[in-house]
């Protein structure tokens, strides 16, 4: 029993030593192919595995640097422009042409390729990746791929025919050989429709082969040629400036001829912005730094330039429109005309703000702003907000006030507003301030932030026409009903005087030795409500001192018991009294008188 127990425990034991060691040499190749895996996964990552590369072209020229992106596109350059094309293609991956055609095609394709990358778009070597993998390293950048190898970038994306092709650097290892960059196979077959579209002109044809070679960032012959372009180019510009001024000589004055000597400037740029982009399209073509640089202020030229055009047209509505509602402003004018012409200046402002936005994004688009610093931009956006906040604080704040003003228009061009104790009329609503016209012809600049912050007071919001108070003082003993009378008869005289039933004259106040009488009457508008006002006073004045000049108010200097506001009986019984005293005294004297004549006949 011990014999077969003991054969029973070794078999068991062998059987778990052989199944342990079956299980661990597994394992161990199970990892060590995984390793594999990921290092054929890591290496898919960093290039393209080919099994050769341009066998047609030959052997390497030595020298030539590839190990990057920045040293291939800069031997690329450097071989076109020295005339070494067959030497250059080997920078482009032809992989696309059979090997017998690589070295009859290579060259000229080359020579093209470079053509394209010189005129189509603004290239800057410097900034290509120098390192092998190409990996973003900068500690600023927030791409996605930062650290990460990469094993193809782009290199420009061009427009032909209303197609986009995109050039694109691929980094290609054969074997054991050390990986290259080389332009991608994918852009060879487009390279002729690149080169019919971002090629020579005819024109280049007849420039002799030595104004072709390189002096500095441009050609000989693009140094000479561009200082002519733009001599002609300003001479039509001066011809069309002149011309539109000839033609607004020539209409008659008014609106039109006012629009069209505006816009004999805005005019000229226009021109002189289509016919360089049709010279640069169609006569010439100039190395992709002076075509990209052209195209960047043609277009803001012509932007500009429309956009005046419109803003003239505004303005020369206004201008119309002032003459006829603000050129002698009141509130007489309809309010529908006076909401127009606010909104026309709203309308300025809207166009001025979509001009700079449009010209401003499309600027920042062309240099390629967006693409390097896009993403910094947002991942600061919080910081920027602040200190554009900071800095721009006042100006933000009364354009924004000013759209305010404009869409809710608590005041409108031509109203009559009391602001500050001072009657201004809504002279211009602009960005940043309102221009108001005090009534004795001064202009009041204020901002907009400060004017609606304030509160004022808008006689126009409803109706223009207002009550005038006019107030007298005159003596106890005037007749009110012969002022009365005289009020209503000079009110109804004055043409801004309306409503005549509700004239009003009554005395508010008494004192012991004057009346205060008020006198209210309905004008159409505040300043001539205000003339109207003036003139019945003149007028009740002059009545009074005229007519009744003791019915102005004086002192009283009480010397009885009788009542000081004596009327015309009172006065008349004193007349009598004073009448009666002076014949008594008369009477007295004459007695005397005869008295002391019969004393002296008796001595």
């Amino acid at each position: 029993m011990k014999t077969t127990a003991s054969w029973l425990l070794w078999l068991v034991t062998a059987v778990t030593l052989t199944v342990s060691s079956v299980c661990v040499a597994q394992s161990q190749g199970g990892t060590q192919a995984q390793a594999q895996a990921q290092g054929s996964d890591s290496e898919t990552q960093q290039w393209f595995s080919v099994d050769s590369i341009n066998v047609g072209l030959g052997e390497v020229p030595k020298g030539l640097e590839r190990g990057t992106p920045r040293e291939a596109i800069r031997s690329f350059l450097k071989l076109t422009e020295d005339g070494e094309y067959a030497a250059a293609a080997h920078v482009i991956n032809l992989s696309e042409l059979p090997p017998a055609e690589q070295k009859e095609r290579g060259p000229e394709l080359a020579r093209k390729l470079a053509e394209v990358l010189q005129r189509g778009e603004w290239l800057n070597v410097s900034s290509l990746s120098g390192r092998q993998d190409a990996a973003i390293m900068t500690p600023s950048s927030q791409n996605p791929l930062m650290g990460k190898p990469r094993r193809n970038i782009q290199l420009a994306s061009l427009t032909a025919k209303g197609e986009t092709y995109d050039v694109r650097l691929g980094r290609y290892k054969v074997d054991d050989e050390e990986p290259v960059w080389l332009v991608m196979p994918d852009i060879v077959p487009s390279i002729p429709v690149l080169y019919e579209e971002y090629g020579p002109s005819m024109l280049e044809d007849y420039i002799p082969d030595r104004f072709k070679a390189s002096f500095g960032p441009l050609r000989i012959w693009e140094w000479i040629a561009i200082p002519v372009v733009l001599l002609a180019v300003g001479l039509l510009g001066w011809g069309i400036y002149s011309l539109v001024g000839v033609i607004s000589n020539w209409l008659p004055y008014g609106a039109q001829s006012i629009f069209v000597g505006r816009i004999q400037g805005p005019m000229a740029l226009i021109v002189m912005s289509l016919v360089t982009q049709a010279l640069l399209d169609y006569v010439v073509s100039f190395s992709a730094v002076i075509t990209t640089t052209f195209r960047v202020f043609l277009i803001a030229i012509l932007a500009w330039g429309a956009g005046a055009v419109a803003l003239r047209l505004v303005d020369t509505i206004m201008l119309r429109m002032t003459r006829r509602l603000v050129g002698e402003i009141d509130d007489t004018k309809p309010r529908d005309e006076r909401k127009l012409l606010t909104t026309l200046y709203a309308l300025r402002r809207v166009i001025i703000l979509i001009m700079v936005t449009a010209v401003s994004i499309y600027i920042l688009g062309q240099i390629q702003l967006f693409e390097s610093l896009g993403l910094s931009l947002l991942a600061s956006a919080s910081v920027l907000t602040v200190l554009i906040g900071i800095a721009g604080q006042a100006v933000l704040g009364n354009i924004i006030s000013s759209f305010q003003v404009s869409l809710a228009k608590p005041i409108r061009i031509g109203d009559l507003v009391m602001f500050e104790g001072q009657w201004c009329y809504v002279e211009g609503i602009f960005y940043t301030f309102i221009r108001l016209r005090v009534w004795n012809e001064r202009r009041l600049i204020v901002p907009v932030t400060y004017f609606v912050s304030k509160p004022f007071e808008n006689f126009s919001v409803k109706s223009a026409k207002e009550y005038r108070t006019l107030e007298m003082t005159v003596h106890l003993s005037a007749d009110v009903q012969v002022i009365r009378e005289k009020f209503m008869e000079y009110a109804k005289e004055e043409d801004s005087v309306i409503e005549h039933h509700k004239l009003l004259c009554q005395v508010t106040g008494q004192t012991g030795t004057a009346l205060s009488i008020n006198c209210y009457m309905m004008t159409t508008d505040p300043m001539s409500g205000w003339s109207a006002e003036m003139n019945v006073r003149e007028r009740l004045m002059a009545f009074i001192r005229d007519n009744y000049p003791e019915w102005w108010p004086r002192e009283v200097v009480v010397i009885s018991h009788q009542d000081v506001a004596r009327g015309e009986s009172a006065a008349t019984r004193m007349s009598s009294s004073e009448n009666d005293s002076e014949a008594q005294d008369t009477t007295r004297q004459e007695g005397s008188s005869e008295g002391d004549a019969s004393g002296e006949s008796r001595s």
